[in-house]
């Protein structure tokens, strides 16, 4: 049933749009939808559970190719490679003078480094930017789903790709799906008691867009909840390090364009008028209220300010909680913020299914994991034989402390 959804998601798509990547990446999902959805219908089981993989090859697989062969995608492909080469010959990936739409980079520096391989190999389909966002979207997911629960279901990955949020995203643009997988990764680290790692993910993630800057807030706090305050704050230490090795160089070189084209811009306040223009409160509210821009901006900041006070009042103590309100806060962006794109909500969906879809997997986790709290639950896993570990309390934790922590805290998260 969820395939045929997706099929009649991806002809709307083929039907209504006027761009070419996403009308052909619509006319071929919706043939890869359409046969997972009567394998997922009628097949025997073993064809059954090829069905992800079949709407992975239809909705991603085929469409990317193509589109990569024929140098066809959005703008910010274009955009990324561009950006790659002036890292290279300036150290800032920014044009000083921007005039046009295809001269704004409204990322942080760190994107850039995804147009490297396209600047030193030239225009050839190797070097595609969106071949670089797609490897680190599955590695950083695979990673994610291994430190929680010791392995990555192929199926729960395969779900995850060809759902047509992350399809249409891998096959024409891309530029969000690193950045969403290294919050799971952040997410995935904080919750098993990793500060270094945390920080690690956090800072990369955040030094890409500024809509990952929540992670810099949530998996601090599980961190704390899980482990320790002092960890938290290792973590906030790495991510800074991060943030600045990565953004004040660029910065330096070059920053009346930064401010143009990474604050202003995205905002709606640039020279150049953005295209994201997607009909949600924020953009409606700058639109067609006198002193709209404004009023978006205070009520986003508001909305920042409640869900900051939500995590100080009641700390996330289990991965799925934590999960669940960064994906709030994305939404609250999304939904609030003067420019704005329905494609953006990739990011929180993704978040807040991805370690469902592994936690739900009917693949068992190895013995290593089976003991203690689950990170993503806090509840007491199962043994080799399938009874019940209890977890342990008490000053006998020792350096388990996270799983004791989980384990107390998943009744308050």
């Amino acid at each position: 049933m969820v395939w045929a959804g997706c099929a009649v998601a991806a002809a709307l798509m083929a039907a209504v749009t006027d761009l070419g990547p996403h009308r052909l990446w619509g006319l071929c999902a919706t043939g890869g939808y359409a046969v997972a959805a009567a394998l997922a219908a009628g097949a025997p089981p073993p064809r059954r559970r090829a069905a992800p993989f079949v709407a992975v090859a239809g909705a991603v697989v085929v469409p990317m190719v193509w589109l990569i062969a024929h140098r066809q995608g959005q703008l910010e492909v274009d955009v990324v490679h561009r950006s790659g080469a002036l890292l290279l010959s300036t150290g800032g990936p920014y044009l000083p003078e921007p005039e046009r739409i295809e001269d704004y980079h409204p990322y942080l520096p760190a994107m850039a480094l995804f147009g490297l391989p396209h600047a030193l190999l030239g225009d050839s389909p190797l070097a595609d930017a969106r071949w670089w966002f797609a490897l680190v979207f599955c590695l950083a997911l695979g990673v994610a789903a291994r430190t929680v629960a010791g392995r990555c279901a192929p199926g729960g990955l395969a779900v995850m790709a060809a759902f047509p949020l992350p399809a249409l995203a891998l096959a024409t643009g891309g530029v969000d799906l690193p950045v969403t997988a290294l919050m799971c990764l952040a997410l995935a680290t904080a919750a098993t008691g990793r500060p270094v790692a945390t920080g690690l993910a956090a800072g990369a993630a955040a030094a890409m867009k500024w809509t990952a800057w929540p992670v810099l807030v949530v998996a601090p706090v599980l961190l704390a909840a899980r482990r320790s305050g002092r960890a938290a704050a290792g973590a906030c230490a790495v991510a800074a390090t991060v943030l600045a090795g990565l953004i004040v160089p660029s910065v330096l070189v070059s920053p009346g364009a930064f401010v143009e084209q990474v604050l202003l811009y995205p905002l709606g306040a640039g020279r150049v008028a953005s295209p994201a223009a997607s009909p949600l409160p924020g953009h409606l509210i700058a639109a067609l209220l006198p002193g709209g821009r404004p009023i978006a901006l205070a009520l986003l900041a508001l909305a920042a300010v409640a869900v900051a006070l939500s995590l100080a009042a009641r700390p996330p103590r289990t991965l799925l909680v934590a999960a669940d309100r960064l994906a709030l806060a994305l939404v609250l962006a999304v939904c609030l913020a003067p420019a704005t794109r329905f494609g953006y909500l990739l990011m929180p969906v993704t978040i807040a299914a991805w370690f469902r879809l592994q936690s739900r997997s009917r693949e068992p986790a190895p013995r290593a994991r089976s003991r203690g709290a689950e990170p993503w639950t806090g509840r007491a896993g199962s043994g080799a034989a399938g009874r019940s570990v209890p977890v342990p309390a008490g000053p006998g934790c020792g350096a388990r402390r996270s799983r004791c922590d989980g384990s107390r805290g998943a009744k308050g998260a």
